[in-house]
């Protein structure tokens, strides 16, 4: 099989079908994922009030205008400039808050577990299609960002939509699809590299020209974001664990693929489960990169993968295994994911807990910058400390995180400041930014202060330091 749009392909399912027996329609195999997925998303979609850092940025972008934005994307976020708009014409519609923030995310996923259901019927039959779309609600990570107000989720969805375009040859649309899941989010480009494993050489003239719209398309982005490179310097290499968990996927992905269920979605599924995970990791060895949620279309192959062998090994017994094992995901996993301890930090939790430990007139200092992202949300909380390093304010600068002082004006500013300094960073053990204004920082803090104590709020570290001698430490 050259293409897997062949006839061979287009006819498995009918093959599977008994000569008397009805086909089953679509809606039948779309909508009871899709449904699913939906009950999933809206439970505990506002997460007991709260939002972490990502999010946070998301939500004040959105209630920005239509300049600010466009303002902020020239110096930093490029990336998630479409997404952005986005939000901004949802929270016009709705009015800002965490269901509006979270629910295109919900019914991105809906539209993803309704395609892979879709897409298994296609190729394997009607029982796997149901399989596999049932199937990838039940994941963890499908509800952990389900319920997240960034771009990744509309990706897969894009993804998906893409994946059946493509079995259906039908290019322009692909084409549109595909670059739509890229100016969401860069590293959609990867899913090409599966894609181009699946349609397999010689590729078709369509797929070859559409793939080259796509790259051409994104081009400018990509090349205007390597100008904004600082943002993820955060990553770091690919540790253990994240190496381990891609051979553990891999291996589950080979196995599943060599049965003779999984042989029949192999083609569409495995280079989605491995390609694009794999080339982000190869890369992350001498450029980090690697996110996991970067890459989060793995899953459309992981579920198409176990769908598809459930289904060809499926009986009673199994059916009950199954059940069994889908309850069991929901109980030990699914109550924790919907609290504000399944995510790194709550912004709210972090503006409170520096409003509990800080004066009126004390200094206050991040470290490193982008940690300023946990006053967007609750700038009041922050009211009557005097940030130390800001030159000027997120919004008023058409930044993120606001601008800074030249490294000698933040050195000058912290030997001025004779009273307490109220200092938000990373965990002990977390990366320093090497940029010379975050040197200074550390450079004044450890020669010029002493740290009387410290506090810890999720990811945050929320230090005292003071000129001399007595602390006046509290909690």
């Amino acid at each position: 099989m050259i293409e897997i749009a062949s006839p061979l392909v287009r006819a498995l399912p009918r093959q599977r079908q008994p000569p008397a027996a009805r086909p089953v329609s679509a809606p039948l195999i779309a909508l009871p994922p899709a449904a699913l997925m939906f009950v999933l998303g809206l439970w505990g979609i506002g997460r007991e009030g709260t939002l972490w850092g990502d999010e946070a940025v998301t939500y004040e972008m959105a209630e920005r205008t239509v300049p600010e934005i466009w303002h902020t994307l020239g110096s930093v976020d490029a990336v998630h400039g479409l997404y952005y708009f986005l939000m901004h014409g949802v929270f016009a519609v709705t009015g800002p808050g965490l269901v509006p923030l979270r629910l295109p995310s919900v019914l991105a996923m809906c539209a993803t577990a309704a395609g892979v259901a879709l897409i298994g019927r296609r190729l394997a039959g009607p029982r796997a299609g149901l399989l596999a779309g049932l199937l990838l609600p039940l994941l963890p990570v499908v509800q952990r960002f389900a319920q997240e107000g960034r771009s990744y989720t509309l990706v897969c969805a894009l993804v998906t939509g893409a994946t059946w375009l493509l079995l259906e040859r039908r290019w322009a649309a692909y084409t549109g699809a595909m670059l739509t899941a890229c100016l969401l989010h860069e590293f959609a480009v990867l899913v090409l590299a599966a894609h181009a494993l699946t349609v397999r050489r010689p590729w078709p003239r369509g797929w070859r020209v559409a793939a080259g719209c796509v790259i051409a398309g994104l081009a400018p982005l990509a090349l205007f974001s390597t100008t904004q490179a600082a943002q993820v310097d955060w990553i770091g290499r690919p540790n253990v664990s994240e190496l381990a968990a891609y051979g553990s996927l891999a291996l589950v992905g080979w196995g599943c693929a060599s049965t003779s269920g999984g042989a029949r979605v192999r083609a569409v599924a495995l280079p989605l489960l491995v390609v694009p995970m794999g080339l982000l990791l190869l890369v992350s060895l001498v450029h980090p990169l690697f996110v996991d949620r970067y890459v989060l279309p793995y899953v459309i192959g992981l579920a198409l993968l176990v769908g598809a062998v459930l289904d060809r090994y499926w009986s009673r017994v199994l059916a009950a295994a199954s059940a069994s094992a889908a309850l069991l995901v929901l109980v030990s996993h699914g109550p924790h994911l919907r609290t504000p301890e399944s995510r790194k930090s709550d912004v709210g939790a972090v503006a409170a807990a520096v409003a509990e430990t800080s004066r009126a007139g004390d200094g206050l200092l991040f470290t490193p910058m982008r940690r300023r992202a946990w006053t967007l949300v609750h700038p009041g909380e922050f009211a009557g400390l005097r940030d130390l390093s800001l030159k000027q304010a997120p919004r008023e600068s058409g930044t993120l995180f606001g601008t800074e002082l030249e490294p000698r004006d933040i050195r000058a500013g912290m030997l001025a400041h004779h009273g307490r300094v109220v200092v938000v960073q990373d965990l002990a053990g977390e990366p320093w930014d090497e940029v010379a204004g975050e040197r200074v920082k550390r450079e004044v803090l450890r020669d010029a202060f002493v740290l009387c104590g410290e506090r810890v709020e999720g990811q945050a570290r929320i230090s005292v330091y003071v000129r001399g001698v007595g602390c006046g430490w509290s909690t």
